[in-house]
């Protein structure tokens, strides 16, 4: 790596210049945390050369598999920005390496087979200390791999890799409530395996992706049976946007576990638990919104806490990702859990949420009612497939003219009102969906009803995808026609990787004519994108009036 660039990460949307993050990260990240990331991503690539193998042979391991989403999580956008925690889970990637080689070569032996001599990543062994650790890491990163098999070879690489970070961060959820498959821990050993290679075929390269995709649809399809079998199926539920006065807890990110550890560590407590963020869907989930203390959603999308955690008078707890720097006017009072660390951030686990709980009986919580103002969530799967016969209904008889799904992720940088007046401009006589935190650009707004249902149904988080997606594929058997031939126009945002994910899953099941914004990936060059235009007719969006005339002409 050139030594005027400190680090290099082009991982999220809002990436430095549209190309890439080379001195600090727009997101926060520091050239240590990113170049640790880096290696980390690595040794869980050497894991995974023997897992993958060792697997083959019938051997698994249930600690290296739930390691490999863990890691892959830690180095999604906002999750892990300490260097500390990163030195503990290369630590642990080391560990988890040999073991993993130990059951590969057991198993060989077992077989009678002769191990492999394996290169690359399964041969890394990490530094005694973290200035040790980044020199090994500025050769493996980003910058290498573009160094040794060109540009658009490497972007399809990061294009893979980042798409599993995103579905990992889904099957760390679901493994969480209890849900596991190993049939899916051998793809993500597998794929990982893969980018180890020596040589790579672009067109190979694409078909991986497009794997990548297939994978994330089972592990969505997992983490649903997770959520609804944990606190039942999502219901349309309204949810209070202002203030309840009293003592106050705000649980962002997306981990409902911890949510509702907080639930029953707060029930006695006189304490009002609010949402944020995408834990906004909480509210539809009837085992949790049974608890009569979860009062309300405070806030909006991730890349506002800096504006709206100073003004909140309480205790304040980061699930998953989505942190960013906190402020010193909050930094007291919020707390990290699972796999989200920031330096001098006290981390708790949902074992003992005493800690946030004393914070919050410490601050004055709201001490005035704010004006009651309602949004409505929960259009969660059973519900989408319990309207698609009135839906089919309302399409053939002309009363319902077309579906805008208008989702994914929010983000601070201009542009993003795109999705507000795209919302706004959409006729009176069309439905709108929506899902993950892209929502809060509109869903505060008044969309009324058509035909005495509502305009605008919140499928929810970000992996309720998942839930989007097979209305889409019911209500297109319901009407004896193609997916791509509905009418129907998906007209999405992104940020970070989850988003990655999500989009492959909708190119690996043929879905067209997506419209992508506010700007293209920056791991994606210009042939990649061409080639992504011609078999998709992925839209970059322009105007929402240019674009909304295009679809519905």
């Amino acid at each position: 790596m050139n030594e005027e660039v400190k680090m290099f990460c082009y991982q999220c949307e809002q990436t430095k210049g549209g190309t890439g993050c080379t001195t600090q990260g727009v997101c926060g990240k520091d050239p240590i945390t990113a170049t640790l990331q880096d290696l980390l991503i690595y040794a869980t690539e050497g894991i995974a050369q023997y897992a993958h193998r060792a697997r083959r042979l019938g051997a698994t391991d249930r600690d290296v598999n739930l390691f490999t989403v863990e890691a892959l999580f830690s180095t999604i956008t906002n999750v892990n920005f300490d260097p500390e925690r990163l030195k503990g889970l290369l630590s642990r990637a080391a560990d988890l390496k040999a073991r993993a080689q130990k059951i590969y070569l057991d198993a060989c032996q077992n077989q009678g087979v002769q191990p492999e001599t394996i290169s690359g990543p399964a041969n890394w062994t990490p530094a005694p200390d973290i200035d040790g650790l980044v020199a090994q890491g500025k050769r493996v990163g980003i910058v290498s791999r573009h160094e040794r098999f060109g540009d658009e070879k490497a972007d399809l690489m990061d294009l893979i890799l980042f798409g599993l970070k995103g579905a990992a961060a889904y099957a760390d959820h679901a493994a969480i409530l209890g849900k596991e498959d190993d049939r899916l821990y051998a793809r993500f050993h597998e794929l990982l395996d893969y980018l180890t290679r020596d040589r790579f075929d672009t067109q190979e390269l694409l078909t991986n992706a497009l794997a990548v995709g297939e994978l994330n649809l089972y592990v969505t399809e997992l983490l649903d049976r997770a959520n609804t079998s944990a606190y039942g199926d999502p219901v349309p539920t309204r949810v209070r946007v202002t203030p309840v006065r009293g003592k106050a807890i705000c649980v962002s990110g997306h981990d409902l576990r911890d949510l509702a550890a907080l639930l029953a560590q707060t029930k006695d407590k006189n304490i009002n638990i609010y949402t944020h963020g995408e834990m906004l869907p909480a509210h539809g989930y009837p085992k949790l919104k049974a608890y009569k203390h979860l009062v309300g959603n405070y806030g909006s999308a991730w890349q506002n806490q800096q504006k709206e955690f100073p003004l909140f008078p309480g205790a304040i707890l980061m699930t998953t990702n989505c942190i960013q720097r906190p402020q010193e006017s909050y930094k007291d009072r919020i707390f990290t859990s699972g796999l989200v660390a920031w330096p001098g951030v006290r981390h708790v686990t949902r074992d003992d949420f005493s800690p946030v709980i004393e914070a919050a009986l410490a601050q004055p919580g709201f001490v005035t009612e704010g004006v009651e103002h309602y949004i409505t969530v929960g259009f969660g799967r059973n519900t989408l497939l319990s309207k698609v016969d009135e839906i089919t209904e309302l399409i053939q008889s002309q009363r319902l003219r077309h579906i805008f799904l208008i989702g994914g992720c929010d983000g601070a940088k201009p542009g993003r009102n795109y999705y507000t007046q795209f919302a706004q401009l959409v006729p009176n006589d069309c439905l709108i969906l929506t899902l993950a935190c892209g929502k809060y650009r509109f869903n505060k707004l008044e969309f009324g009803t058509i035909e005495n249902l509502p305009r605008l149904w919140d499928v929810g988080q970000c992996n309720d995808s998942y839930s989007a997606i097979q209305f889409i594929v019911a209500l297109s058997k319901s009407l004896g026609v193609n997916p791509n031939e509905l009418p129907l126009s998906l007209i999405l945002s992104w940020y970070e990787q989850k988003a990655v994910a999500v989009l492959l899953t909708l190119l690996y099941l043929g879905i067209k004519n997506i419209h992508l914004g506010p700007s293209l990936p920056a791991f994606l060059t210009p042939g990649i994108v061409q080639i992504l235009v011609d078999k998709f007719n992925l839209t970059p969006i322009s105007t929402p009036a240019e674009d909304l005339k295009a679809i519905l002409d």
